[in-house]
């Protein structure tokens, strides 16, 4: 009887003993600044500014004659605790965005943001 009490205690701790935890933080492209944003003034900044103040874009799209540049910085966060009969994972991912619309001549016409990457936590589902 005792043996059996032994091995019910030794089955019931075991997957908190073997159990870990995990924190990660991966970041894509370099953060992207809201005061070089503010500097990009439409009909006055060119192309060449926009390089200047936030550096060379993630994604450039033609729309006929007219181009836009896509940057972003990507954050995500992911924590996880693992046990071998329970399992908690949780991940946030959160990102800055910005499109700056060029007409034909290079000259920006329209800039648009969201900054949100800062945002992102680390977060388990149920706490």
């Amino acid at each position: 009887m005792k043996k059996l009490i032994v091995q019910t205690v030794v089955l019931v701790t075991l997957p908190f003993l073997l159990g870990g935890c995990l924190f990660s933080n991966r970041r894509v492209n370099a953060p992207i600044r809201a005061d070089a944003v503010e500097q990009l003034v439409p009909n006055q900044s060119t192309a060449a500014d926009v390089a200047a103040a936030l550096g060379a874009p993630t994604d450039v799209v033609q729309l006929g004659h007219k181009s836009a540049w896509r940057y972003d910085h990507i954050v995500e966060k992911q924590t996880a605790l693992v046990l071998i009969l329970f399992n908690l994972r949780g991940v946030d991912t959160d990102a800055d965005r910005v499109w700056v619309f060029f007409d034909p001549a290079g000259v920006v016409t329209h800039v648009a943001a969201t900054l949100e990457a800062g945002e992102a936590e680390y977060d388990l589902p149920i706490f």
